[in-house]
């Protein structure tokens, strides 16, 4: 642990050294104010070019400067054999208390057998997790407590780093025959971080959902691969709870469940160059479910591909709850072969028996589709099933074109909605649902602006 300490250090030393030769260069053969001598110049350029490097390259000083804590140095084996849990919490517990950056490590080409663990915080200094190597999940339902509803648990770590090129493995197959609602954990789960960065990583496989993030704050997620079976039940690749401020980008997922949920409490959400499928699609939702109060706001998808998914994107809300999903954009996306490529589902029902007919409902308002093309794999392309009691408000068309996947016209089925039109809509409601541009621009602009003003768009 120590020389590799001092190998990130010496590192250090060496990008230092070519940036001062560099710098030797210019302030000995450029032409030169002669208000600094020479040295002086070559001392300024040297660290400001340092300065530089450092600050557009937020992972500098975790890669080298930080103190590494690799698990293999606190007795983990990485042979996908031995049960490596207590090597994993040692590792956590000194690189979370060190007093100068730290990264845990998990090496490259082993594999890693962990059984339900959680990463506490709060740490005492910047902290990096480099997962190179693949953590795989217990098979034996022993090693999980029957009420143990997370694998891997990251909680109250603020200003964490994620990354490493590695494999998470929940090694779910031997849940999906169960259950999907009783018994099932999650696999990844950040839970009140704060300032947070994913990237590079491959989650696949997950007991249940693959990666959870619940009650964070400021968090970046970048070049996620998520993988299961079509049929894996309840495998949503990233699901967003009660989380604010969070950008999702270039991140390819193909699972048994939606691709990307996000429900209750999440506000200023973005997700951009997503492609997803197989999968449920791109849901907000379910909202409202058990008669609760639900809030989701300034929600953007912005860039996206979906293929062969069971929905495209999606509003799903419960009869008998109460709040709002408002200010959500839906724009710049390809459907192929995709069932139900623009749906909003006020009655959606996810349980054996019919539900009941309810009056209260989650609001729907200021929801914005553009730029949507592709081909549909159902008849009706365009879905609006809104609460009759809480119809849905300030809902915008703006450059759709879906046909049939057999080239075949696709249809709009629009209940308890009005629709405001922008440029070429196909297909459209019936004319009696609908309201043209003119007299909903007003709510129209006003999504723009607020559209702008949470995502600088």
């Amino acid at each position: 642990m120590a020389s590799q300490k001092h190998i990130s250090r010496l590192s250090f030393v060496i990008v230092l050294f070519f940036y001062c030769v560099s710098c030797y260069s210019f302030s000995y053969h450029e032409d030169v104010h002669d208000y600094m001598s020479p040295l002086s110049r070559v001392y300024t350029c040297c660290i400001r070019k340092a300065l530089l490097y450092m600050f557009q390259d937020p992972g500098f000083s975790s890669s080298l400067l930080a103190l590494p804590f690799d698990v293999d140095s606190f007795g983990a084996k990485g042979d996908g054999k031995k049960d490596d849990t207590n090597a994993f919490k040692k590792a956590w517990k000194e690189a979370c208390s060190s007093t100068t950056a730290a990264i845990f490590s998990v090496a490259k080409n082993k594999k890693y057998l962990v059984t339900p663990i959680r990463f506490e915080g709060p740490c005492r200094a910047s902290l990096t997790m480099q997962i190179s190597g693949t953590i795989l999940a217990s098979k034996q339902e022993s090693k999980y407590k029957k009420n143990e509803k997370n694998w891997l648990r990251v909680e109250g770590v603020d200003n964490l780093v994620v990354k490493g090129g590695g494999v998470i493995d929940g090694n779910g197959d031997i849940w999906w025959s169960k259950s999907c609602k009783v018994n099932k954990t999650l696999a990844l789960t950040f839970y009140k971080c704060k300032s947070l960065m994913l990237n590079n990583l491959t989650v696949q496989n997950a007991q249940k959902i693959h990666v959870t993030f619940d009650r964070c704050e400021n968090v970046q997620v970048s070049k996620i691969q998520v993988t299961a079976l079509e049929n894996s039940p309840n495998t949503d690749g990233i699901h967003v709870t009660h989380t604010q401020n969070i950008r999702i980008s270039d991140s390819v997922i193909g699972t048994g469940d939606d691709c990307i949920s996000i429900v209750n409490g999440s506000k200023n959400v973005q997700a951009t160059g997503i492609t997803c499928g197989p999968g449920h699609g791109i849901s907000i939702g379910s909202l409202g479910s058990k008669n609760s109060e639900a809030h989701v706001s300034n929600v953007k998808v912005d860039g996206a591909e979906l293929t062969g998914t069971t929905n495209g994107v999606r509003i799903k809300t419960w009869q008998g709850g109460s709040g709002n999903a408002s200010n959500i954009t839906f724009q710049n996306i390809n459907m192929k072969n995709v069932t139900n490529p623009i749906i909003i589902d006020q009655y959606y029902c996810d349980q054996a028996k019919p539900c009941k007919e309810q009056k209260s409902a989650v609001q729907i308002k200021y929801v914005t589709y553009e730029n949507i093309s592709g081909t549909s794999a159902s008849k009706d392309a365009v879905i609006f099933k809104c609460s009759k009691n809480y119809p849905c408000e300030g809902v915008v068309l703006k450059g759709i074109n879906l046909t049939q996947e057999d080239d075949g016209d696709a249809k709009a089925i629009c209940n308890n909605v009005k629709v405001t039109y922008v440029g070429t809509v196909i297909p459209r409601c019936s004319e009696n649902l609908v309201q043209e541009q003119s007299t909903l621009m007003i709510s129209y602009l006003y999504l723009e602006k607020v559209s702008r003003n949470y995502f600088n768009t």
